[in-house]
Parts: structure tokens; sequence; C-alpha cells
């Protein structure tokens, strides 16, 4: 059957290929059921991507300090507004972040969560907000979806907030209090409804006075801010955290359980932690390695901070 353009001129056919037998047409069909079973596969690991990793059981900790950040993120959780978590570094605030929104009523929904720092300014907008077909000079030609599409009816973490660029931070702005996100170089807006989980470790009441980061925006994340504490303000948490770890890098390397002695844990309790839990989880690591049956006092001092 031909295909004419306006002008009568054929641009190209139809055909139909009849079979009275299904036979000729197995490999056909075996090649379509692998890629629907594929196509199945991605979607179903796209959907587990988006998900919270964790609840608010992998925060380890019974001291005061882990305590009431537990009862803060679980309050949280129940509402459904904007959160800040405030801490140094290495201190678990991507971990709560995961946990609040696992245990919100958005926890069936996507969790999308990105490094802002880890961004270059000039792709920052594009990362947030999507880019409409060719909105860059050698871009592809279909459009990119955002962070904050992709996180529609879920959770929107944004870890090192404070180092947002300002041209960015105004549009988030706007997507908070409108509901509404523009791609870039597109000319029409996308509802979103997505709930933003932020985190810094930085003053942002320093950065505001200096000029890097807008006030109406930290007013509109800090509805619910939260102070994450350092290890060093909950190093009774440490021989918690030690055998947790423990457990976990034998289990993952493939080691006999070990024990770590009570002086051990006092040489780690001694440290300064400037990297807080994250930098603990290295240490553990490292003296399982090294260590023999069980990590005692002399295997911290030795192994503890890595010589140059």
């Amino acid at each position: 059957i031909p295909l004419k353009d306006e002008h009568g001129e054929t641009i190209g056919a139809i055909g139909f290929a009849l079979y009275d037998k299904l036979q000729p047409l197995q490999p056909f069909y075996a090649r379509l059921h692998k890629l629907q079973h594929q196509l199945a596969q991605t979607q179903q690991h796209l959907a587990a991507e988006r998900r919270a990793k964790y609840t608010f059981s992998n925060y380890i900790g019974s001291s005061p300090a882990a305590t009431q950040v537990k009862q803060q993120a679980r309050r949280a959780a129940r509402l459904d507004t904007t959160v800040m978590l405030l801490g140094e570094t290495g201190t678990g605030k991507e971990l709560l972040a995961h946990a609040i929104h696992a245990a919100s009523a958005r926890a069936d929904r996507p969790f999308v969560g990105f490094n802002v720092a880890a961004i270059p300014e000039t792709l920052l907008e594009a990362e947030c907000f999507g880019a409409a077909p060719g909105a860059y000079t050698g871009a592809e030609k279909k459009a990119r979806v955002g962070k904050f599409e992709l996180a529609n009816g879920g959770t929107l973490f944004l870890d090192e907030i404070g180092d947002m660029a300002l041209s960015a931070q105004a549009k988030v702005l706007r997507a908070l209090q409108e509901g509404r996100i523009t791609p870039v170089g597109g000319d029409k807006d996308i509802q979103v409804n997505v709930r933003v989980i932020a985190a810094t470790n930085k003053d942002l009441r320093k950065e505001i006075e200096k000029g890097h980061f807008r006030e109406d925006l930290y007013h509109r994340l800090s509805v619910i801010p939260i102070h994450v504490p350092s290890l060093s303000e909950r190093l009774e948490d440490i021989p918690l955290l030690a055998e947790h770890f423990i457990s976990l890098v034998c289990l993952e390397q493939g080691i006999p359980p070990k024990k770590i002695t009570d002086k051990a844990i006092g040489a780690l309790q001694k440290l300064p932690w400037t990297g807080n839990v994250r930098e603990l989880r290295n240490v553990i690591e490292r003296l399982v390695i090294l260590s023999g049956k069980e990590i005692t006092e002399a295997e911290v001092k030795a192994y503890a901070v890595p010589r140059a």
C-alpha cells in the first residue's frame, strides 16, 4: 500500500506478510519476550534505586544526642514539609534523609538525591530542573528529565545545599513555593509535588551575610531544622558503632568474626574523629584487615591513624 504526501508523491509503503503457521515467527516472539523481560528488569532496578536505602534502625547509637536526633527526625517524617539537616561531614545526614522518607507518607514514592557540590555550576540547573530538547549546543535532541521531575510525588534530597549557585537557588525557591519548574531552554512549566530535604555542613547564616545564600530560601528550607551531632558529641556510641562496623566489614571481606577489647574501645574514644562516623567506619575496616584474632589497644594506636 503506497504512502503519498500532500502532493501525491510516493514517500513510502506499508506491506503485510500473512502466515498460516506460527513456527516461522517463533524467533521474533522469543526476541520480543526477551526485550520485554529486560525492560521489566530495568524498570524494577530503577524503582529500587529510587527507594530509601536506610531506616532509623540504621542510625546506630543510644546516647542522648543520638536519641534526640532520631526523635526529631521521626517527628519530621510524620509531617509533609521541608527539612534542613545541619552537621559536619560524615555524621550521617544522608542516612537520616533516607530514614525520614522511609517513615513518611511518601515512602512508596521515589527518593531522589544528589550532591549539589559535585555538579558543575553550568550543569546544575539542568540537573535540577531538566532541559528542553536542544537547549545546549551539541546537546541531544531529546528532552532531559531533571531531579525535581524524577522525584515527583516523593522526596528530593539536596546534599551540600550551601554550595548551590544563586541562580539555581531562585528556581528552587520558586519550585518550593509554587510547585512548578521550568526546564532549561523550555517555555512551559511542569507541575511537581516534591518534599525537599536539604543538608549542609556550612553555617548558612554566615553564607547569607556573605551574599552566597538567599535568606528567603534559607527560611523556606529550614521549616524543620535538625542538628546532626558529630561523633565527638556522642563518644558513648563508639562501642555500638565499632561492633556494628566490625561485623559488617567481616561479612563483606569474608573474614571470621573478630572481637575488640575494652581498652581498644577506650583508645578509639580518645581520638579526635574530625571525619566523624565515616572516618570511624574506615578506621574499623583498616583494623579488621590488619589485626589478629582480636583488635587490641596496641593495634588501635598503631593503625588508627594512617602513616604517610
